[in-house]
């Protein structure tokens, strides 16, 4: 309801030009009526009774099979049509307007419903559903907002008043449109409810298809290198396939239901009809009584045809209704709060005995860390020991399940989420570049008075600015998913310098350095302690090298922290971490400073 309930007074606008369009709509067979009774096959000896438009034929507009009654009969025909012609482009106008402003509401929704979500949440989505929840579903349940529900309003609508009229013509005209719908509305039903399940599971096709196509995209380079085409090709063909064939079976479901209709439909019409002829024998009714009831018998048949396509399409649009209905209504595991309290410019990290659960995995176990501002933390770990999970828990991606992470003394919970993910700059594991500049990549987080010479320290800081300079248009080249390809380490410099552009207190980097060698790695830690000496700094590494100049080292293990102290301490106490220094540094590695020399 809150995602459409402002466009209701539109949507009401537009059924109202739409009940006068109907109404005049109907008239017209009316004003044919009178034309043939009073001016073509008038009887003086028996006269038309009283009728809804009778008031038309009392001698006003003049007498009956006289030029004057004709050609003012024909002006108010020719006035009713142009009405209800103009009443039709407003109706049109202001429903088709709503449809699209309720399609640009959801879509902006759904699209700030994935923005709020935490990862935990967005993961129970792969990719191919999200895509066709904020894409397709989005434009198939505006359909029936607007288009199908104006539709069913315009053929209950049409349908209720032609009765009436007809009634009006002599009840008899009811009786074949009264014994066939009882059947007709059975065999609706089962037409809807075979039909609501086909969609379903068309739907769960296309999302199938969508997550095959998405994943190739980004794994082409995978897959021709594995030579993989084939199976690929097969996996595709096989989603491709199922929805074909549910396509099919969608096809003879509406063929089948389709012919049942009609033959109710020209059951009534050919019924109707008969009977309207019999009453103008028998002089119950007269000649242009006869062609008005055929008009209204057609539009009856004509909007029941309607109702029944209108309620069909209704099964797909309430599939994806239900899909957005659920995507809209997730509720984020990190909750926002509604908070005056702001950090301080030198905030005090905490963390007392913090432990988080994933799932049903626990990550992270008894954690005690204490971060005054401007410390140098480092932490290592081998693969999967919760590194990540740790600096996570920082900038809230995930709420701790045990124990407590405060700000200042106060719990980072109790902060507005945006306030605190303002206050940490990120540089994730696995970069991610915007198709987009350079320089717009790079200012990011302050697109609108980022100046260019702030750009271009923050390229200096983190060793991108010569390589950037040798590109083809320089800053303003463009990067990412579709633009010239960079390096890994190329890419994790752009993004230290887009989180150096931030000018967060908190600096996170979470293995930022992985795809550098040792000698650019050692450039850029050097030119981040000389350009943020002050800084809160936490540094998650698989290298030795990277985390020695720390104040303080964590190492982790399956969650806990094992080793602690500064790398001469580590190295001294002969534990995990000294058995990684050892390994690391017999082969040289730590020493090297010849790597990356091409770039300098």
């Amino acid at each position: 309801m809150k995602y459409w309930k402002k466009y209701v007074p539109l949507s009401l606008l537009s059924k109202f030009f739409s009940l006068l369009a109907i109404l005049c709509d109907l008239a017209i067979p009316l004003l044919d009526a009178g034309i043939i009774d009073y001016c073509i096959a008038y009887d003086p000896a028996t006269p038309p009774g009283e009728g809804v438009l009778s008031f038309l034929y009392s001698g006003a507009l003049g007498e009956p099979m006289s030029s004057r009654l004709f050609g003012n009969l024909a002006i108010i025909f020719a006035c009713v049509f142009l009405l209800r012609v103009v009443l039709l482009y407003c109706k049109n106008v202001t429903f088709q307007w709503c449809g699209l402003r309720m399609e640009c509401t959801l879509r902006e929704e759904t699209y700030a419903k994935l923005l709020e979500l935490d990862g935990e949440t967005l993961a129970r989505y792969n990719m191919g559903e999200l895509l066709t929840t904020m894409n397709r579903d989005t434009i198939i349940f505006k359909e029936m907002y607007s288009r199908i529900f104006m539709n069913l309003f315009d053929s209950v609508l049409m349908i209720g008043i032609s009765m009436g009229l007809l009634a009006s013509i002599d009840w008899y005209l009811l009786i074949l449109p009264a014994v066939i719908t009882p059947f007709f509305v059975i065999a609706l039903v089962r037409y809807l409810s075979a039909s609501r399940k086909l969609f379903r599971a068309i739907r769960e096709g296309y999302s199938a298809i969508n997550l095959d196509v998405q994943e190739n995209i980004g794994a082409v380079r995978i897959v021709r290198s594995f030579a993989a085409e084939d199976r690929e090709m097969e996996k595709f063909d096989a989603c491709n396939g199922r929805v074909y064939d549910l396509s099919v079976q969608q096809v003879r479901l509406t063929a089948k239901y389709n012919s049942i209709f009609m033959g109710f439909q020209q059951a009534g019409y050919v019924g109707t009809v008969i009977v309207a002829i019999l009453l103008v024998l028998s002089g119950n009714i007269f000649l242009g009584s006869l062609t008005a009831a055929t008009t209204y018998v057609t539009k009856i048949i004509a909007h029941i045809t309607q109702i029944s396509r209108s309620c069909f399409m209704m099964q797909n649009q309430l599939v994806s209704g239900g899909r957005l209905k659920k995507f809209l209504f997730e509720q984020s595991a990190v909750l926002d709060v509604p908070s005056a309290l702001v950090f301080s410019p030198r905030p005090h990290i905490r963390l007392e005995n913090v432990s988080l659960t994933i799932g049903e995995k626990q990550v992270l176990r008894g954690i005690d860390l204490d971060v005054p501002y401007g410390k140098k933390v480092g932490i290592m770990g081998g693969t999967g020991s919760g590194k990540s999970a740790l600096l996570k828990t920082l900038s809230r991606t995930f709420d701790v399940t045990g124990g407590s992470v405060t700000v200042d003394g106060k719990d980072v919970r109790d902060y507005p989420l945006e306030a605190v993910r303002a206050e940490y700059a990120y540089v994730f594991q696995d970069v991610f570049l915007f198709s987009n500049t350079v320089d717009a990549n790079i200012a990011f987080a302050r697109p609108e008075d980022c100046t260019e010479e702030e750009v271009a320290a923050a390229a200096e800081t983190a060793q991108a600015a010569r390589f950037i300079e040798k590109l083809d248009e320089g800053y303003a080249t463009i990067v990412g998913e579709r633009g010239v390809g960079l390096s890994g380490g190329q890419k994790q410099r752009i993004s230290i310098a887009r989180a150096l552009i931030k000018g967060a207190p908190v600096l996170i980097l979470d293995d930022a350095s992985s795809a550098l060698d040792m000698a650019t790695e050692r450039r850029v830690l050097s030119a981040l302690s000389a350009e943020c000496p002050e800084r809160t700094v936490f540094l998650a590494a698989h290298r030795v090298s990277s985390v020695m100049d720390c104040d303080e080292i964590l190492y982790l293990r399956d969650g806990e922290i094992v080793e602690r102290g500064t790398a001469e301490e580590l190295i001294a106490a002969n534990g995990a971490f000294a058995a990684v220094w050892r390994l690391q540094s017999s082969d040289g590695q730590l020493d090297d400073s010849s790597y990356g020399r091409a770039e300098l």
